[in-house]
């Protein structure tokens, strides 16, 4: 039976490729993936269970890139102004949604999907903004599979539900669909 190099279930720690546990790396705006994996270490859809939760890393939402978004995605006041937020509904900038969802894809992909063999996105559904993300905070947050069907093509249809959370209160669910292949090719 062969090891297989996966990201690391909720204990908080990540192993390193040497096997090490290493903390959670805490990402500040714009951070470089680690690398993919080869194909001796990618997780397959045989291999993923129901049930298994895995912890995102850190990612600090600075306030500069908070605007910077929102100046090309979503160009709101609240988003953008520091004034027309400070006497808005909430009282000071806050992230679109759109970028709080980015964040969360960007951490799902580094720390779990560049692991796994996935082919393509299926789809995403039940999304949820909770609460507000605001400049300096720190998300973080968990996958767990709850879905996982090979077909016989080769395919796995991995459904994670996703949160993304400040503080340990959630800011963001979803459920996300992905085909991963089941088995290695041959």
């Amino acid at each position: 039976m062969s090891h297989h190099h996966r990201p690391s279930p909720v204990s908080g720690a990540r192993r390193s490729a040497s096997g090490v546990r290493a903390q959670p790396t805490r990402r500040k705006g714009t951070a470089v993936s680690s690398g993919r994996q080869t194909s001796a270490e990618r997780i397959y859809g045989r291999d993923l269970e129901v049930g298994r939760v895995y912890q995102l890393s850190e990612f600090v939402m600075t306030r500069a890139e908070l605007i910077d978004f929102a100046l090309k995605w979503d160009p709101q006041g609240f988003h953008i102004d520091q004034q027309v937020a400070d006497d808005g509904p909430y009282v000071g900038l806050i992230a679109s949604g759109a970028h709080t969802f980015a964040v969360m894809q960007r951490l799902s992909v580094l720390d779990v999907y560049d692991h796994w063999a996935v082919i393509a996105g299926k789809g995403v559904s039940d999304v949820a903004f909770l609460r507000p993300v605001r400049p300096d905070d720190v998300l973080t947050g968990t996958l767990t599979v709850v879905e996982a069907t090979s077909d016989d093509r080769n395919r796995t249809l991995v459904v994670v539900d996703s949160e993304l959370t400040v503080a340990g209160r959630p800011v963001l669910r979803a459920r996300v669909s992905s085909y991963v292949h089941a088995t290695p090719a041959v």
